[in-house]
């Protein structure tokens, strides 16, 4: 037995363009965080001489202590960027669909 609040959901079009947005967008972010952090990864694996260049003269900061450190940073503006969409455009659509729906009860 379904709801008929979860049926009017589904037949509403605007629900189907939500899930398929939602979808590509964090489809999109994790392909974009596989990428970075695997390229890191094969950075160090086959090209340890330009991991291990030192930053400044004489220093032990060097490449791959930044390029890690930028994946964290990295990281928390793409959830950043997640959230706020989320929060934001999908959530709002999310609202209205939920609505119309109740409206049709």
């Amino acid at each position: 037995m379904s709801n008929p609040l979860y049926e009017n959901i589904k037949r509403d079009p605007r629900y189907a363009e939500l899930v398929r947005q939602r979808g590509r967008f964090a489809a999109m972010l994790a392909l974009l965080v596989i990428v970075i952090f695997f390229g890191f990864v094969l950075l160090v694996a086959f090209v340890p001489s330009f991991i291990a260049t030192r930053i400044f003269e004489g220093g032990n900061l060097t490449v791959g202590v930044v390029l890690g450190f930028s994946q964290f940073v990295f990281f928390c503006v793409l959830t950043w960027v997640y959230v706020r969409r989320a929060n934001g455009e999908f959530d709002t659509l999310n609202e209205q669909i939920v609505q119309d729906a109740m409206k049709k009860l």
